[in-house]
């Protein structure tokens, strides 16, 4: 070997074995120069490192597939204890109870009884950071529900947005390896705006639409308790008769999907990192819980045919105007964890954990992920008996003959730890009758690795989703996606997204690059197959999409010296008849001398409480107290980030420092000087922002 090999071999260190092939014979760099061939732990060369192992181009992904197998199962075992994904998270206990039976398309006993309530337990995650990272990155978040059935556990996995970067499960860990820290500097953490990845979005325009999705506002969820959930892959029903359709699973949020801007996700991060987290659980603490409703989209083998795009197709999603939702059940999150390491932390889900009724879809990326979720548990947890934790153990009676292993906590009796057997009688058996039976599906294929034809498209619901969004929403992503792009300091990487870009949609792609100073230097992009034109699904934006309310949130109401004590009241009165919570703050946590000259408690000090933290603010000060908020930079800025921000802003002899922060417009109220000024400024906090007020 070279010195040119050996050094590129010895820099690559362990992860590349040695090439030698046997006596006489000649290593892979020789065989094609100077080029290194990938290869497995083992020095077999590999072929395809794009497509698992499947049953013809459509069919389920092997399990003979060694290659796959060894990349996922590394992948899965990198990190100890801390979730190699989804690290941070915060859970709630709760039950979920369908709203009629479901048998027509289903025999999973939960979904059967609209009588019974179904114990649950949630955990909403961030995916690209660690567990000591914040909770208001640019990220999509996870949102995983185990249902303790009857039957045994059942957990539905999935996301906070319906589609996924990848096709295919052998793609996952190139995947996460890219948006992670960089392998060298160990930076950046909790974010996707670096080279890495978008060097592997550039090159994988399977990932686009999802690019999409992660570049819009649903990447920065107002609140856990506002965002949606989406199981991501397509899964079958299967009812009593056998019958079997497909479906893609919704969890819909009763208090509406909502978003910060990044603008005030930046500062959240600063002045509340675990901003979600504690909204989560103070809400269950006061008894606002959580409420979520479970949809399906069923669709039989003959709509599936017939459909556009593939089903299997993860980067794909059904548009509710083509297959409308059916809201089956509502789940209701009423419960904090007792201790968040033995529960949040120590929970365990996987997909492959169903019951009867629920089957899995040929879909690629669920075909890894069957066998990646088990494989991460072991691993983190460190033992097969983790359904032994309180939290991940069924509620309904369970009997095997699977016995010792690390952290064993039960004691099994009996001579016989096989099946069958003759000398136990009473040892479980299998049931034909009861037992999960997989869903006859036929199969025909030859062993193949690649891409099936009917996955090609890569484009088409990308340019849906950005033509779907509201005028807002599309300049919230053109701003993402030149920030993001802007961090990225490989010229060449910028140029090929610029020309994926142009090909979604030509507008996008001319205002980001103007944006980044890069008009005329896209590398043009050229799809597979021609895109289509598809029409825009208004389901999909957030803005709009739910009756306005206030339920849930919360308003900051700042009191400086001298304030009108009884508008106060009132004004928390009317915040309270909304279902929302109102904090009081002063500019000193001991509390604030009203009018009256009477010290008045407050719930937070201004200097830790700024404006983001709210939902609407309010101002209400004395002459004194006005001119001394006129000198406060805390003060100023609560109200300019509230004007930025669209905020319904409330003032109550508030007017130096309104001035002075130079707020006015659509939105704010001055109670003193406005008929039924609290009321108006509840009707335009209603609305969550007053768009109206939005400019460049």
């Amino acid at each position: 070997m070279n010195k040119k090999h050996k050094a590129g071999r010895e820099k690559q260190g362990s992860a590349q074995s040695d090439a030698r092939a046997s006596k006489g014979g000649e290593t892979h760099q020789q065989a094609t120069g100077d080029r290194t061939i990938l290869t497995t732990n083992q020095g077999v060369a590999i072929s395809d490192n794009q497509n698992s192992l499947k049953a013809g181009g459509r069919g389920p992904t092997l399990l003979e597939d060694f290659i796959l197998r060894e990349k996922i199962t590394h992948f899965d075992h990198e990190r100890i204890p801390e979730r190699i994904v989804h690290a941070r998270g915060s859970g709630a206990h709760g039950y979920f109870q369908p709203y009629q039976s479901m048998k027509h398309v289903t025999k999973a006993n939960f979904l059967s009884d609209p009588s019974v309530q179904t114990p649950v337990f949630v955990r909403f995650s961030t995916v690209a950071g660690g567990a000591g990272s914040v909770d208001l990155p640019r990220d999509v978040r996870g949102f995983a529900v185990k249902f303790y059935t009857q039957e045994g556990n059942y957990d539905l996995v999935g996301n906070n947005i319906p589609v996924f970067f990848i096709q295919d499960a052998i793609k996952f860990p190139d995947l996460i390896h890219s948006v992670k820290m960089e392998a060298d500097r160990g930076y950046p953490q909790a974010g996707s705006a670096h080279d890495t990845f978008w060097d592997f979005v550039s090159l994988m325009p399977e990932s686009l639409h999802m690019i999409m999705w992660a570049m819009s506002d649903r990447t920065l969820p107002r609140s856990l308790r506002m965002m949606e959930g989406f199981g991501v892959n397509t899964f079958r029903l299967v009812n009593d008769a056998g019958e079997s359709n497909f479906v893609k699973f919704h969890w819909r949020p009763i208090l509406g999907t909502s978003a910060v801007t990044w603008d005030e996700a930046v500062k959240i991060s600063g002045a509340d990192p675990d901003f979600h987290r504690r909204d989560l659980y103070e809400a269950i603490e006061a008894g606002a819980f959580p409420e979520f409703e479970l949809a399906f989209q069923v669709l039989d083998q003959k709509m599936a045919d017939d459909y556009r795009f593939d089903i299997l197709d993860a980067t794909k999603l059904i548009p509710e105007e083509v297959v409308p939702l059916q809201v089956v059940g509502k789940m209701v999150l009423n419960r904090n964890p007792d201790n968040f390491f033995a529960e949040t932390e120590q929970v365990a889900f996987c997909p492959s954990h169903v019951v009867p009724g629920i089957d899995f879809s040929e879909d690629p990326l669920l075909q890894g992920r069957l066998f990646s979720y088990l494989d991460t548990q072991l691993s983190r947890l460190g033992t097969p008996n983790f359904h032994q934790i309180p939290v991940n153990a069924p509620k309904c009676p369970f009997a095997n003959l699977q016995r010792d292993a690390k952290m064993q906590m039960m004691v099994p009796k009996g001579r016989a730890n096989y099946e069958p057997n003759s000398i136990d009688p009473s040892a479980p058996r299998e049931s034909h009758s009861y037992g999960f039976q997989t869903t006859p599906i036929p199969l025909e294929g030859t062993k193949v690795r690649l891409r099936a034809e009917s996955f090609a498209d890569h484009y088409s619901q990308a340019r849906m989703f950005y033509r779907s969004m509201s005028l807002h929403e599309q300049k919230h992503m053109q701003k993402a996606l030149t920030f993001e792009l802007g961090k990225v300091d490989i010229p060449e990487i910028r140029r090929k997204m610029l020309g994926h870009l142009d090909v979604i949609d030509p507008d996008l792609g001319t205002i980001v690059a103007e944006e980044l100073g890069m008009t005329g230097e896209a590398i043009r992009a050229t799809p597979t197959v021609p895109h289509v034109e598809l029409p825009p699904s208004l389901a999909l934006r957030m803005i709009g999409k739910y009756p306005p309310t206030l339920k849930g949130r919360k308003v900051g109401v700042l009191l400086a010296p001298g304030f009108d004590v009884e508008v106060m009241q009132q004004l928390v009165k009317a915040i309270e008849a909304e279902s929302a919570t109102a904090a009081l703050i002063g500019t000193k946590v001991g509390g604030v001398q009203d009018g009256a000259g009477t010290k008045q408690p407050v719930d937070m000090a201004l200097n830790a409480s700024p404006s983001v933290l709210f939902d609407a603010v309010a101002v209400l000060a004395g002459t004194e107290g006005d001119r001394a908020l006129t000198e406060n930079p805390d003060a100023v800025t609560f109200l300019r980030d509230a004007l930025r921000h669209l905020k319904s802003i409330g003032l109550s002899g508030a007017t130096s420092v309104a001035n002075r922060a130079e707020v006015s417009g659509l939105g704010v109220t001055n109670f003193a000087g406005a008929k039924d000024g609290i009321s108006t400024f509840i009707n335009f906090a209603r609305g969550g922002r007053v768009w109206e007020r939005d400019s460049d």
